[in-house]
């Protein structure tokens, strides 16, 4: 059974609106009105606005909650963003960082666009791409939970926002979870746990004033989605780090079943979505089933065992 979820929003001065969306991010249903009759008529793009911000914000709870991929709804330039909305679905390479230069090209933007230029801003970038980290686990990780000598982060606990602000908890599901630290990573890592004194307790990131971490506060440090409009990534959130970390994992042949403890996927399908074929694997498929078609030999009934002596 699909489930769906419905928001109402009750303007003052408008009828209330619903908005319906279900599992994956679309709205199954065309958005009705409080007076029962299904009427369609064109709502004020001020209600059209409000309804969107608080569905929003369901929205980004969903996320990181992975119930979907992303948020669809972004009330800044939302007009623009669905024309692109069908393209996205199409196409999820195109929510996914391509390499490694743009990566620290988008954490160098990170630091410069920082009113302090602060260095830890594109840290926090480039370690939670290549970890496929969440933020909130990116702000739980201690010093004392990496081995410098099996290069390995044993991910525990995570940051979020309670009800007395930011708190550390658990990881999402309550087991902790190993995750390897590459080679291109562990420079970064060295100079942070320097930078930290040594001390198993400390923080190996925090913000600039030795806080915690968090995402709004990363958001608006880094000015986030003009600096990545401008550079021509306006499609990237947050969220797109870990996106991209599982992306590349998988592409580098990664099998499933490691990727999903590294993600931490308590249901493989949720780990499903990070294997997208590029288009040379499809090609290669494409050539595999060719060379199948023009073989003289083969067997009507598919590839067949034999018994080698």
């Amino acid at each position: 059974m699909a489930a769906v979820l419905c928001i109402q929003s009750t303007p003052m001065s408008a009828a209330t609106s619903t908005v319906c969306i279900g599992r994956g991010g679309r709205v199954p249903q065309r958005a009705g009105s409080s007076d029962g009759a299904g009427s369609s008529h064109r709502r004020p793009k001020s209600t059209v606005k409000n309804t969107l911000a608080a569905l929003g914000r369901v929205m980004d709870q969903a996320v990181r909650d992975e119930v979907i991929d992303r948020n669809r709804v972004d009330v800044t330039g939302w007009q623009r963003q669905y024309e692109r909305f069908e393209d996205e679905l199409d196409n999820p390479r195109a929510l996914v960082l391509p390499d490694w230069q743009t990566l620290t090209e988008i954490a160098g933007a990170r630091v410069t666009a920082s009113s302090d230029e602060y260095q830890g801003w594109g840290d926090v970038v480039i370690f939670a791409a290549c970890t496929a980290a969440r933020i909130g686990e990116v702000s739980g990780c201690r010093v004392g939970d990496i081995d410098t000598d099996e290069w390995l982060w044993t991910l525990r606990r995570q940051t979020t926002l309670g009800p007395g602000g930011l708190q550390d908890k658990g990881t999402k599901g309550r087991r902790a979870r190993s995750i390897p630290i590459i080679e291109q990573l562990r420079p970064l890592v060295e100079k942070r746990i320097a930078a930290a004194g040594k001390k198993p307790d400390a923080r190996l990131f925090v913000g600039p004033r030795g806080g915690r971490i968090q995402v709004t506060g990363l958001r608006r440090a880094t000015h986030w989605d003009e600096v990545v409009a401008k550079l021509g990534y306006e499609h990237l959130r947050r969220h797109s780090l870990r996106h991209t970390g599982l992306t590349w994992l998988a592409d580098s042949g990664v099998p499933v079943h490691r990727l999903q403890q590294i993600a931490g996927h308590t249901d493989p399908r949720i780990t499903q979505r990070y294997l997208h074929p590029d288009k040379k694997a499809l090609q290669h498929d494409g050539n595999l089933l060719s060379i199948h078609l023009r073989a003289p030999n083969r067997s009507p009934d598919g590839p067949q065992l034999r018994l080698v002596e």
